[in-house]
């Protein structure tokens, strides 16, 4: 079964995920900010990383770099609401996968993510 780490600051979201990816098939985290996704990160076997890029206590693109010095081979797949150009290069530069825009489209979600993480 592969697991699944989602940091999302809305526990909304947070839930909804949960839920979607756990029907799918998913071991799914929750991570409410970057500290407790670098935490999970670093205790379980993590597949992948679905992560919002606006977090309270740190950057997505920080939790990006401490996660991939945990594990360099880890697909982080990021959603915003800002669909800015330099921040989907700037993720994209520091490692991740994929870029989802919200409001999101859950298929497209779950497609990416089981596109990533055959």
């Amino acid at each position: 079964m592969k697991e699944l780490l989602i940091v999302d600051d809305h526990q909304g979201i947070r839930l909804l995920l949960k839920e979607v990816f756990n029907k799918e098939g998913y071991l799914v985290h929750l991570a409410a900010n970057g500290a407790e996704a670098i935490h999970i990160a670093q205790k379980e076997k993590i597949d992948g990383v679905l992560l919002d890029m606006k977090i309270p206590d740190m950057s997505g693109l920080e939790i990006i770099k401490k996660i991939k010095s945990i594990n360099s081979t880890i697909p982080i797949m990021m959603m915003s609401g800002f669909s800015e150009d330099s921040l989907i290069k700037n993720a994209m530069d520091y490692g991740a996968t994929y870029f989802f825009t919200k409001p999101f489209n859950i298929h497209e979600i779950i497609n990416g993510v089981k596109s990533v993480l055959l």
